[in-house]
């Protein structure tokens, strides 16, 4: 398979410029990996889980295994659109990345459903029985923000007023009403970003396996392209509501990944046109 090298020339300025851009965001995302695990530890130790069982740990680090399961599904898109030829792609090659693939799909799903799990997090609150101040020393949090967490203390115990909340499914967390709702949407986006993604890997799926195949039928590329529109179109959502509410990892990441699919995107399309080419 050829990439954009086609159009371009391997031996272009422009070409030399498309891949340094692209594998620079590829390096990118790969930071990421750290910057969330950065920031799920944190958050971990705040939680007020009871346990650390192997679902309370996807929920807990969803968006650490989502972007490592993530680069590692973007890097086999990359190898089977534009670096390995199409003559290559058989035998052990083939089925090593088919079961690369399965895992890191495994992976993902795994971490939509820790998405979906911490969003139910977010869908239950009671009243606090006692005045916050009184559970100072306690070993109690105070959600601050999506996925933030602070240990409560005399100074900020002062600042939740009445209406102060008991998340139930955290065993010792309270919240103002307004962090509450927040960290509620938050958590919904991440569910909606997550599937969307799911949804687009599955299309590029087809498409690739198409492709070896022998091509893709015309209306279905017209009806994929169109679906993968919208898909896209949601993300971008996603990433601009992220970036409105302060939150710029997932803002940051979002448009990282963006970028890096348009680089898929563009390796996909070429390669396309190659086989059209051919078949003329």
């Amino acid at each position: 398979m050829n990439d954009v090298a086609s159009g371009m020339g391997r031996s272009s300025t422009l070409y030399r410029w498309f891949v340094s851009v692209k594998y620079l965001t590829y390096v990118l995302l790969s930071f990421n990996v750290y910057l969330f695990l950065e920031e799920e530890l944190v958050s971990a130790a705040h939680s007020g889980l009871a346990n650390f069982e192997l679902a309370s740990l996807i929920q807990l680090f969803s968006a650490t295994l989502d972007t490592a399961a993530w680069v590692f599904l973007l890097l086999l898109f990359e190898l089977e659109t534009a670096v390995i030829p199409d003559d290559k792609l058989r035998g052990i090659t083939k089925w090593s990345i088919h079961g690369v693939r399965l895992v890191c799909s495994a992976a993902i799903v795994s971490a939509f459903l820790g998405y979906v799990g911490e969003w139910g997090v977010f869908l239950h609150s009671d009243s606090l029985s006692v005045p916050a101040c009184e559970l100072v020393d306690n070993g109690w949090s105070v959600l601050v923000d999506f996925d933030a967490f602070t240990p409560l203390d005399s100074s900020n115990c002062a600042q939740l007023g009445p209406d102060t909340l008991h998340v139930t499914a955290l065993s010792h967390v309270v919240s103002s009403p307004t962090a509450f709702e927040s960290a509620r949407d938050l958590a919904l986006v991440d569910v909606l970003n997550a599937g969307t993604w799911i949804l687009i890997v599955i299309a590029l799926e087809v498409e690739v396996r198409l492709q070896l195949k022998g091509g893709l039928p015309r209306r279905l590329q017209w009806g994929l392209n169109a679906s993968k529109v919208v898909f896209y179109l949601v993300l971008t959502a996603a990433a601009v509501y992220w970036g409105f509410e302060g939150e710029f990892l997932d803002f940051w990441d979002a448009a990282l990944w963006l970028f890096a699919f348009f680089f898929i995107e563009m390796n996909v399309f070429e390669w396309q046109r190659e086989l059209d080419h051919k078949a003329q």
